[in-house]
């Protein structure tokens, strides 16, 4: 997005905010389809995300990219979806804090050095369907971290950003949640 069409967006100009959705609404769906699995409500938390991004365009400062800042928007809907659903009783079994690898104060237990291995581990599921279950069956933060590492290719400083954490924590997540998959990918087998 250029810095023209993001100041034409940020007064009000409706042509410069569609072309700001437009460049953007399918990163979003893509993600939220990722953390959702439900079409429907990723189409919803990204039309939300949209919503919202327009809302508070005017509070951007360009600490971060565009993309970057509208997909910690997009996280937190996210969140907020699968929080009333649990609250509903739509997903069962759930804990949405449940992190293994973490202790009780979310400290990591374990290295995070080395999250190297994950496209070898990815490229060894050939079904688009069992790559997203696996990644499915992820802890929430897990599954947010990787996909935005791995499939929307955000550096670990914009991922910090997006998840409003540490650059520590985001590599530990991504080292839990790295290991969590291969194991899975390996119990596919």
């Amino acid at each position: 997005m250029d810095e023209r069409t993001l100041q034409q967006a940020r007064d009000g100009d409706r042509d410069a905010q569609s072309r700001l959705l437009r460049g953007l609404q399918d990163d979003w769906y893509r993600y939220c389809l990722s953390q959702l699995r439900d079409p429907d409500q990723a189409a919803d938390a990204a039309q939300e995300t949209g919503l919202r991004t327009l809302k508070s365009l005017a509070r951007f400062d360009g600490r971060s990219t565009l993309k970057t800042w509208t997909f910690g928007i997009a996280l937190n809907v996210c969140r907020e979806i699968r929080r009333r659903e649990l609250r509903r009783g739509g997903i069962s079994g759930i804990d949405p804090n449940d992190e293994p690898g973490f202790d009780a104060r979310g400290a990591f237990l374990g290295r995070d050095d080395d999250d190297a291995g994950a496209a070898g581990a990815v490229e060894r599921i050939d079904d688009a369907t069992a790559l997203r279950d696996v990644l499915a069956s992820l802890p929430q933060r897990q599954r947010e971290a990787v996909t935005l590492r791995y499939f929307e290719d955000l550096s670990v400083q914009d991922i910090a950003k997006a998840m409003a954490c540490a650059e520590g924590t985001v590599k530990a997540t991504l080292f839990a949640g790295i290991r969590n998959l291969k194991a899975r990918i390996e119990r596919r087998k």
